[in-house]
């Protein structure tokens, strides 16, 4: 059923999502293309993300609204992190780089491996926490506020 709750967060998410994508690109290793779509399938992500995982946990307490943030920023990571490694692969499998498909899946978990030691710093896990934080909070005033 849509809520507020779900509204917001599916926003506040996306705009986290916006953020951190801005910050990630430049941590890239030089001549990786991110191409056009980087950004919009991050903010797609983040949309489903809060609207499924932080939507329906509105509404338990500021504490639990701190960590329903938190807990949907590393919802949003990881499936950008598996979105990003899946259309990595299937490039890779199309020039025929693995033997089988078992092991074209499981490139999929080193390419995400690879990818999150890439962006992981203090920059961005700091606006991942404190974007998670506020995106909780903000979704617990919206359940409180708009029933």
């Amino acid at each position: 059923m849509p809520t507020a709750a779900r509204l917001v967060a599916a926003l506040s998410l996306a705009l986290v999502a916006f953020v951190v994508s801005g910050q990630v690109m430049p941590l890239l290793p030089e001549g990786t293309g991110v191409g056009p779509w980087f950004t919009p399938v991050n903010m797609a992500v983040a949309l489903v993300t809060g609207w499924m995982v932080m939507g329906p946990r509105a509404g338990r307490g500021q504490v639990s609204a701190i960590n329903n943030g938190v807990t949907g920023v590393v919802a949003m990571m990881f499936w950008a992190l598996f979105v990003h490694s899946t259309d990595e692969m299937v490039r890779l499998a199309m020039r025929n780089r693995y033997d089988g498909p078992f092991e074209a899946i499981l490139a999929i978990l080193y390419i995400a491996i690879d990818y999150a030691t890439m962006i992981a710093s203090v920059m961005i896990i700091v606006t991942l926490l404190a974007g998670g934080v506020a995106a909780g909070l903000a979704t617990e005033y919206a359940h409180r506020r708009w029933r």
